[in-house]
């Protein structure tokens, strides 16, 4: 068999293995947004019956038997090329999942949806007794496939590098122990403000239908493509990518609290555009997938703050939202503009500010860390979230729900994802400067209405990459540099300085 025959065969099973992946995403998604509440322990087997096909293709043997055809030839072009890319990744999935026993797969698949489907029942009615045993379980199972993968330094870099490659705990701790200096000194400095925004103004009423039709409105304006994609409300927002032409963003709403509905929108419309951006002509298989959650969520917060947190964009939606919402007429710009960047340490990492919300995030990052280390027991996460709050934001939960329970992804067995939220927010940092050097001053453009232009840019830079490069070697490719967590301390330092007057 030839080099171009073998390749021709990894093509055609990453793209069936591809649209059986996207029978799950479906159902994923459905569960989230419409599943009967019955219908979970269908769900369940579902999802680990594909999970064991999935896992039976991602090791078939032949795999193996072709990637070696491949790579023992001439054929392949440069390190960057698109066979020698996805040659590259198919190698690394496959060394990965080849580890995996398939019982543990199913397992853990199993165990996932199910974990989902207590927690939606146990948070509302503060149940940690009955969420903590399908806790355990997934995190023992975490660990057992942690063990399986390997890892050089500790267990949690074999997690880690699933969602964010080539990261590390050590590269993490010390990126986050500057991030959160800065933030501590930024916090500090703007608790002693005498200046406060008065944000009951976005405590008023703000209809659900009003918000939906606002949401999709500035998001179409941005660049959304709803006839390839949709909208709706579930329990913790999310996106999801089915294939091309089919990404799912979802939301959820309160009328009495504009951000949530809102930013919420944005926010995931964010990741939305990353999905519709990448080439349907690579899909399924590497040049046509995202290379990292950390990229992947420096989208979605670019454009939920960086953009739809600025003046610029304010001062060209306002008209609308004043006509879409009538407790808005007697606010003013700046008043609003200030209310929506109010600085306010708080319990719920969804609707946390741009100041505090990576110190959510860091502390999630050291709990699991602790967990994965064997320094903490799942028993005991209630106590050490509780006293990471008190001590880093000053605040503390008084129901568990907002507190260890609030977030999905452990029951969802997303263990090592946390640390990508506050990497998305540094790459964006980064990238958005670099898009200014190339593109000039972007709120100038945002409040001509011009969004073109920043989300072609991130199409061409990013999006149109694939798996190309490894985050950290797309942000040199892109900016000429390694990760700096300069860029946002200094953002941050700049927009809240004026706003808090510092």
């Amino acid at each position: 068999m030839t080099a171009q025959d073998a390749y021709r065969w990894l093509l055609e099973h990453s793209k069936e293995t591809a649209y059986l992946a996207s029978f799950g995403k479906l159902a994923g998604w459905d569960q989230a947004a419409y599943i009967p509440k019955k219908g979970h322990p269908h769900r369940a087997m579902m999802q680990a019956t594909l999970a064991r096909l999935l896992h039976q293709r991602a090791t078939d043997l032949r795999i193996g038997e072709m990637l070696a055809i491949v790579e023992g030839s001439d054929w392949l072009g440069p390190p960057e090329s698109v066979e020698a890319v996805n040659v590259r990744e198919w190698r690394r999935a496959y060394d990965l999942q080849t580890k995996i026993p398939e019982r543990l797969a199913v397992e853990l698949a199993q165990a996932t949806s199910e974990g989902e489907a207590i927690w939606q029942e146990a948070r509302p009615r503060n149940d940690w007794q009955g969420f903590k045993p399908v806790l355990k379980k997934i995190f023992a199972l975490t660990r057992e496939a942690a063990d399986a993968i390997g890892y050089k330094e500790e267990r949690y870099d074999a997690l880690l590098d699933q969602y964010e490659p080539g990261a590390t705990a050590r590269q993490l701790e010390a990126t986050f122990g500057q991030l959160r200096e800065a933030t501590v000194q930024l916090l500090g400095r703007i608790k002693g403000s005498s200046r406060r925004p008065d944000t009951s103004v976005l405590r008023r009423h703000f209809p659900q239908a009003a918000q939906e039709a606002f949401g999709k409105e500035v998001i179409t304006k941005i660049g959304f493509d709803l006839e390839a994609g949709r909208l709706d409300v579930v329990a913790h927002p999310f996106m999801q990518g089915i294939g091309p032409g089919d990404v799912r963003l979802t939301t959820r709403y309160f009328e009495h609290y504009f951000n949530a509905g809102f930013f919420g929108i944005v926010h995931e419309m964010g990741h939305g555009l990353y999905g519709q951006g990448l080439l349907a002509e690579h899909f399924g298989t590497p040049m046509g997938s995202e290379i990292s959650l950390g990229m992947h969520e420096s989208q979605s917060r670019t454009w939920e703050n960086l953009v739809g947190r600025s003046l610029g964009f304010w001062r060209y939606f306002w008209p609308t939202a004043q006509q879409r919402f009538e407790s808005l007429l007697d606010v003013s710009l700046e008043d609003f503009h200030f209310a929506i960047n109010a600085v306010e340490p708080s319990l719920i990492r969804v609707e946390a500010d741009e100041v505090t919300y990576n110190l959510h995030i860091l502390i999630r990052f050291e709990i699991e860390l602790a967990l994965l280390r064997g320094e903490l027991d799942v028993d005991d996460a209630p106590e050490a979230w509780d006293a990471k709050y008190q001590a880093y934001l000053g605040v503390r939960a008084p129901e568990i729900r907002d507190g260890v329970m609030q977030d999905v992804h452990w029951s969802a067995g997303l263990i090592g994802y946390f640390p990508t939220y506050s990497l998305g927010n540094l790459y964006g940092a980064q990238l958005f400067v670099q898009a200014e050097k190339d593109l000039g001053p972007l709120e100038a453009q945002f409040e001509r209405g011009e969004f073109a232009p920043l989300l072609n840019w991130t199409r061409q830079k990013i999006h149109h990459q694939g798996s190309r490069y490894w985050p950290r070697d797309l942000l040199k490719q892109v900016t000429g540099e390694d990760l700096n967590p300069q860029y946002l301390v200094e953002y941050l330092n700049r927009k809240f300085g004026m706003l808090y007057a510092l």
